[in-house]
């Protein structure tokens, strides 16, 4: 769809087809639901906000909001604006709730028209903290304090003090924050059946798992007579290489403490030195040599058909690449592996910001009460939006959470719902994970948490960064020429320099001046 399209021709057409279908369903589902009340079973879930949902709500009760899809498809008959999760938020709340989703892959950019557009709607949501801190410079947003401290108990009882204090500008709140519930994101894993098959120990130390990546190259451990195995994988843009940066005391984009200044991770010399690592294995052949052209999907399919070794694994891949190789292979045995130590003793992996997405509502809206109260009934039904329907999708079963894993699937797109203020819980969390299977995806999350190397930066983005971040991370470009010998070690040296002239110095003066303030 162009993106100059008016959204608000896409709201009305949404909506006039939400309405006529929902008048349907109402006029089948009233004798069903009047029988119910009678015998006191009631027609809806926990939680209950005393409002009748078969009563038409009033304009005045109606939202628009856009958000993002996540990718989420629906199942045959079902959108965005028509579907069990989105029905039972209104009806418990009262509202008529209007959705536009941007396509995924021009989100940022239809954002962007929808602000410039002079028709808003009645609340957006974004994940980019540099678009965020764009407008409300712009002082296109309202300021929601007093909103919330009327409207809003839940989400004031469940987003802590210091991530309301991300949101504010002059002291004032200007989004609602929606959480991540995880800290962090990769973790090692190598297969156990190729060790013991080579003689060989799970590698700690940097030195060792170089040993273990040249073991699982050239030593034949699939046993098949063939060479064609891979010790290490990675994806494009250096994407899962995490810990090996963790290992020589640095993060990629990340701030460290310096002799009482902050550094960017990006331009210290440790990094150079994991380029050199990783540009010693290349020419060695010992990683992957497709990795500069490696997107997630390649990666998976390497590990689902047993052509690799090790890799820094998502901590939900134990659920996806690593169980379809087990299926495929049944002696194949993975395992967690320690972090690589280097040759100063760190070790590490990089940490998520604590704030995954904002919402935030145009200045001139007159639905801003709606949306709080929209925005706190999401926080606080939120065992029901995150694991689906009782007795549906999920069921105690001795104490425990089992899942009907196919209904789950078709579902997940309440996710894009939930997602709006996730607000963890960590009991819950691990209830979740468990019922899944056994993946061993809480414990990957505790190793994980445990190893987490800081940001010492984590305010709102600077203006230097709103202005120079898209160049200056173009400019890592030459990390990947510099592993692959395209470019010399010390191309790294001039890519600093390039870095602090184009927008770097600027950055870090503004990073320090909120550093000194803290």
């Amino acid at each position: 769809m162009p993106l100059n399209k008016s959204w608000n021709d896409e709201f009305f057409q949404q909506r006039h087809r939400k309405r006529s279908r929902l008048l349907k369903g109402k006029v089948l589902f009233l004798p069903v639901c009047a029988f119910l009340l009678l015998l006191a079973a009631g027609c809806n879930g926990p939680g209950r906000i005393e409002n009748d949902p078969l009563k038409k709500p009033s304009e005045s009760n109606s939202i628009n909001i856009v958000i993002s899809g996540l990718g989420m498809p629906f199942p045959e008959g079902m959108d965005e604006n028509d579907n069990p999760y989105l029905n039972y938020i209104e009806e418990q709340t009262g509202l008529e709730i209007g959705v536009q989703l941007p396509p995924t892959e021009v989100y940022n950019e239809k954002m962007d028209v929808i602000m410039s557009s002079g028709n808003l709607p009645d609340m957006l949501h974004t994940y980019e903290p540099v678009w965020f801190d764009k407008y409300v410079k712009q002082k296109a947003f309202m300021q929601l304090d007093e909103l919330i401290d009327e409207y809003g108990p839940h989400l004031k009882e469940k987003i802590p003090a210091e991530v309301w204090d991300r949101v504010r500008y002059g002291g004032k709140i200007y989004a609602v924050p929606s959480l991540n519930e995880v800290t962090g994101a990769e973790l090692m894993y190598g297969r156990k059946d190729w060790l013991d098959r080579l003689g060989l120990e799970p590698p700690e130390t940097l030195e060792e798992y170089y040993e273990v990546i040249r073991a699982f190259t050239l030593d034949d451990p699939d046993g098949n007579g063939l060479p064609d195995t891979i010790g290490l994988t990675l994806t494009s843009n250096l994407g899962r290489s995490s810990p090996f940066f963790g290992a020589f005391g640095t993060q990629r984009n990340t701030w460290f403490e310096r002799d009482g200044q902050l550094v960017n991770g990006s331009i210290l010399p440790e990094t150079k030195e994991t380029l050199a690592f990783f540009a010693k294995l290349y020419q060695e052949n010992l990683l992957d040599r497709e990795f500069p052209l490696n997107l997630q999907n390649n990666v998976f399919e390497k590990i689902e058909n047993g052509q690799v070794g090790l890799f820094s694994a998502a901590w939900y891949d134990t659920r996806g690449p690593i169980a379809a190789n087990m299926s495929k292979d049944p002696e194949a045995e993975w395992i967690p592996l320690p972090y690589p130590t280097g040759p100063k003793g760190f070790k590490g992996v990089e940490g998520k910001n604590i704030i995954r997405g904002y919402n935030v509502i145009p200045a001139e809206s007159e639905k801003a009460a709606q949306v709080i109260k929209f925005l706190d009934f999401i926080a606080s039904d939120y065992k029901t939006l995150k694991l689906g329907f009782e007795n549906e999708i999920w069921r105690w079963e001795n104490g425990a959470i089992v899942t009907d894993f196919a209904l789950h699937d078709k579902h997940l797109y309440r996710g894009i719902y939930q997602s709006l203020v996730d607000v963890p819980d960590q009991q819950l969390f691990k209830q979740r994970l468990d019922s899944l299977g056994d993946f061993n995806l809480y414990n990957n999350l505790q190793l994980i948490h445990s190893h987490i190397i800081p940001d010492a930066f984590y305010g709102v983005p600077t203006p230097a960064m709103t202005k120079y971040n898209k160049k200056l991370k173009n400019l890592e470009d030459v990390f990947t020429k510099i592993i692959m010998g395209l470019e010399p070690l010390d191309a790294f040296d001039d890519y600093v320099r390039t870095w602090k002239e184009e927008g770097g110095d600027e950055i870090t003066k503004e990073v320090n001046e909120w550093y000194s303030k803290q």
